[in-house]
């Protein structure tokens, strides 16, 4: 049995689309970042320890994937924002410029140490007026996003250009959680 670690409704949509039987289960975690921690290691760290919780619930037969996605620019990891101010400020670093989306994947199962990775996809977000940008925050979409965007939706309208993975963007890298799960046995090949 495969088991989503993750709340986050894109990520169910995107493993949908794979056919594969799984269910979804989130558990809570600190997402804080650590002092000086770099986006890539806070990524893989934070996916480590949801697939970690995670198998500490579960019984011996299930196959664990966890994630977790974060913008950053210039080394600062963007969260997701709680309040205009907050996706005001994310915005002012983000337009007009070229920002890195990263996620760590992590699958596992009992007995074993899960395997993980971090995919980095490099993101150009036009300029954009704050008229514009207030607009965006009322349709309601920036909520739940990191970097108060979502490349998927409305927003799509103010990127240009991508460089990598566009399912990393949305929130789970179908090919490298595809070959994970190969490596841990919980699949034989990939379609």
């Amino acid at each position: 049995m495969i088991i989503l670690a993750s709340g986050s409704p894109r990520r169910r949509e995107l493993l949908a689309q794979l056919n594969l039987d799984f269910k979804v289960q989130a558990w809570e975690i600190d997402e804080t970042p650590l002092f000086h921690e770099l986006p890539f290691v806070y990524v893989e760290r934070l996916a480590l320890q949801k697939a970690a919780t995670a198998l500490t619930h579960l019984g011996p037969e299930a196959v664990v994937i966890a994630a977790d996605t974060s913008v950053a620019i210039d080394g600062q990891i963007f969260g997701k924002p709680a309040t205009l101010d907050e996706a005001l400020h994310m915005w002012q670093q983000l337009v007009g410029r070229t920002h890195e989306v990263w996620s760590g994947v992590a699958v596992g199962r009992q007995g074993a140490e899960p395997l993980s990775c971090t995919v980095k996809t490099l993101v150009t977000m036009a300029t954009v007026d704050n008229a514009t940008l207030m607009r965006y925050w009322h349709t309601g979409e920036p909520l739940g996003k990191s970097g108060g965007y979502a490349l998927q939706g409305q927003a799509a309208a103010f990127i240009p250009k991508i460089e990598g993975s566009y399912t990393n963007v949305v929130g789970l890298p179908l090919a490298e959680t595809l070959q994970l799960l190969i490596k841990v046995g919980a699949i034989s090949q990939l379609f």
